[in-house]
């Protein structure tokens, strides 16, 4: 096993840059994942990361020691927790890190996807693709506005969600829309119509806008249906993460009944 032990380290200069940068993921289309849980979501896909990164209290984990032994012949470097911790935005250390190449997905057909319009923040960004792998989405489209899908904050907002789906990002979402064979359902509060009046059982899409500013004009008007989630609360409205559950985990209830 190898260690890096200086902060000069070229290697170590580079995963420090990819960490703090959505240019220099993008230039490179790696990323790092912190911890043992999303190393093994991205293991059980079917894939290997391109180097693995530990600190010294990893080989007594023998949950890390497993995830090691998976891997096979990638290879291990082990870093000072000093320099481990420059890469973990984390306050308690998970021992390990893994560098990956980001997932490229080739165009294709969805026949139940989320589009996300300039979703900015990454907790519900990172919240929104682990309610879409969990229902079964297939595809989930981002707008060039929504926060970096490959972020670490919104890497551990999904907890693996991303490595269940087809990721889409710097997408023009006007042109998503209409090329898809289905409904696609906006949320609104000025609908009439109730999300759970809605036959969600084909092909369906949904429509999640910016989390103040709501859907776009131009992308609304492409919506097949509009609909309003019932609150009978005193509440007005919902945090857009949990919009996009409520409509994906109604259309899986609308599925289970065929």
């Amino acid at each position: 096993m190898k260690s890096i032990q200086s902060r000069d380290n070229p290697f170590y200069k580079g995963l420090v840059k990819l960490t703090g940068s959505t240019r220099q993921r993008n230039k490179s289309s790696q990323t790092l994942l912190d911890g043992a849980h999303l190393l093994a979501a991205y293991l059980d896909a079917g894939m290997l990361p391109q180097h693995i990164l530990s600190n010294a209290a990893a080989s007594h984990d023998a949950e890390i020691a497993a995830l090691l032994k998976r891997a096979g012949d990638v290879p291990v470097t082990q870093l000072d927790d000093k320099l481990f911790a420059e890469l973990s935005e984390l306050k308690t250390l998970t021992g390990i890190l893994a560098l990956i190449d980001i997932p490229r997905p080739n165009a294709a057909q969805s026949s139940f996807a989320l589009l996300l319009e300039d979703i900015q923040d990454p907790g519900n960004l990172g919240s929104m693709l682990r309610s879409s792998a969990a229902a079964g989405c297939d595809a989930v489209f981002l707008s060039s506005g929504c926060a970096d899908a490959w972020s670490p904050k919104v890497l551990r907002a999904a907890m693996g969600g991303h490595f269940a789906l087809r990721i889409y990002e710097q997408q023009d979402l006007q042109d998503v829309a209409k090329a898809f064979h289905g409904t696609l359902l906006a949320t609104s509060l000025q609908a009439t119509r109730s999300l759970y009046d809605c036959d969600l059982r084909g092909h369906v899409a949904f429509l999640v806008g910016n989390e103040g500013a709501g859907l776009s004009a131009g992308l609304l008007k492409l919506a097949t249906q509009q609909a309003t989630i019932p609150m009978p609360g005193k509440i007005e409205s919902l945090n857009a993460a949990a919009a996009a559950a409520i409509c994906l985990f109604e259309a899986v209830r609308q599925r289970s009944l065929l």
